[in-house]
């Protein structure tokens, strides 16, 4: 057996469950203790950070799952970041999986996990070597404290001391990732849904209530709370007509982002099958419209945020100020308001086009690529059917039969729904919705996600009876 081999096999990892099928009460125990952990490690800072430059991208925080100046400072940033690499060496073929083997499947997310604590490692080091986030204090082993990096010990001590204290900070961000990481595994083996899909949701949720309801003045405005809806109702007082039509409206988006997302989540074709092994009755097998859900626009979305904190890291202000306007969504109702006009400038309605199509693109770049390594192409899932006891009524039971129908729905769905979303999200971002529309979109499809799960969970435990009329044991 190779070296690497052997190292991704021996890689520490959160057992499964030893049941065949978890029940609904021990999933929900395992997904809320895992969903306040989040929310509490989002409040331990880093010991010894002074100077945090990332803040100023706190709004990219929401999508990556981050808690910029605490020891969540990485968030979901490396795991997805890895799973984006592997995503596109394997939908390029440069580097490929037999995903349908127990074999091909374990290389996968061996793989997967190295590459996640390489960019954990990574991203560390880069978070701190240049400059996002900085030292404030180090520890002087001769009097046994913690001493300000400005002090005359620590300049007398010169770049030791320096050192020292990037490495404590390096080694409580790789801390904060690693927890991360086997934060997601323990939700997915143990929990409903995943860890991303689930961090994702909680910051976005904490996000959106803040600015929605914080009575709290506003540091740009003190005369007014910093949340929308108390705004609203004091600007309304205030005489402040642009004001309240800016708060109004961002309240507006928001709804309307959770309603399109719920309608667009709801929408589903059926495939009507038989049972063939019981005559007359069947069922009818649901594909969602946007078929690989909101895994594309949680790459694409990660992915964008990477690129305007690494613009930033490696290229300083001028690099950020140049990428940032045409990968970020312009506020285009504000702007309209705010103007009170719809001749905003053509460079603006250029960026949101911009913004739109990268969002339309890489959601069907990376749905194409998550239906060939998350075994939903058409192969595999007549292959679950077939296992079901499904066939298609009238045709004899034969998988390629299954097979060659389902390619007539997968591959236009695939596209389509990931068209479709990226759009949704984009038209979030560029309405102005509160917190990030982006966000907002996601969260709406996680959640909604986590109910039919639930739900299923549930049922199946309700149910003992289903498992032997679908074949199960």
């Amino acid at each position: 057996m190779s070296f690497f081999r052997n190292l991704m096999l021996n890689l520490p990892e959160i057992k499964a469950p030893t049941e065949k099928k978890l029940g609904f009460k021990e999933k929900l125990k395992w997904t809320l203790l895992i969903l306040v952990l989040f929310y509490i490690l989002g409040l331990v800072p880093l010991f010894g950070l002074g100077n945090n430059a990332l803040l100023q991208f706190e709004y990219l925080s929401i999508i990556l799952g981050a808690e910029f100046g605490s020891i969540m400072s990485l968030g979901i940033g490396p795991i997805v970041t890895a799973s984006i690499v592997l995503q596109l060496l394997n939908g390029s073929g440069l580097v490929k999986f037999d995903l349908t083997t127990h074999e091909g499947k374990q290389n996968f997310q061996g793989i997967q996990k190295l590459l996640s604590i390489g960019f954990i490692v990574f991203e560390a080091i880069i978070y701190v070597i240049m400059g996002g986030l900085a030292p404030g204090q180090f520890y002087d082993p001769t009097t046994n404290q913690f001493l300000a990096a400005a002090s005359p010990t620590a300049v007398a001590l010169g770049g030791s001391a320096i050192l020292m204290l990037k490495f404590f900070l390096i080694f409580q961000l790789f801390l904060g990732g690693i927890i991360v990481m086997f934060m997601d595994e323990v939700t997915s083996k143990w929990g409903f849904g995943s860890g991303i899909s689930l961090f994702i949701a909680a910051g976005v949720s904490k996000s959106v209530l803040v600015r929605a309801l914080n009575p709290l003045p506003s540091p740009n405005n003190p005369d007014i709370a910093a949340g929308a809806i108390p705004a609203l109702f004091q600007s309304l007082a205030a005489g402040d007509p642009t004001t309240a039509f800016l708060m109004f409206a961002a309240v507006a988006a928001t709804i309307l982002v959770f309603v399109m997302a719920v309608y667009a989540q709801a929408m589903k074709v059926e495939i009507p099958l038989s049972f063939g092994r019981i005559r007359g009755h069947g069922i009818r097998w649901p594909l969602s419209f946007i078929y690989t859900s909101n895994i594309p626009v949680i790459l694409i979305a990660a992915l964008l945020a990477n690129v305007q904190l690494w613009a930033r890291l490696f290229g300083g202000q001028g690099a950020s100020n140049a990428i940032t306007p045409w990968v970020t969504g312009p506020n285009i109702v504000g702007a309209i308001i705010t103007q009170k006009s719809l001749f905003i400038g053509s460079i603006i309605w250029l960026q949101a086009l911009v913004y739109a199509l990268i969002l339309m693109g890489g959601s069907v770049l990376f749905s194409i690529f998550w239906v060939q390594t998350a075994g939903m192409d058409a192969r595999s899932q007549a292959k679950q059917m077939m296992a079901s006891g499904l066939q298609i009524p009238g045709f004899r039971k034969d998988q390629r039969v299954l097979e060659k129908l389902l390619n007539r729905y997968i591959g236009p769905l695939t596209v389509m729904g990931a068209i479709a979303v990226g759009l949704l999200a984009a038209l979030a971002d560029l309405s102005g919705a509160l917190g990030n529309g982006t966000g907002i979109l996601l969260t709406v499809m996680i959640v909604y996600k986590l109910y039919e799960d639930i739900a299923k969970q549930h049922m199946y435990d309700m149910n003992p009876m289903m498992r032997k009329f679908m074949g199960g044991q």
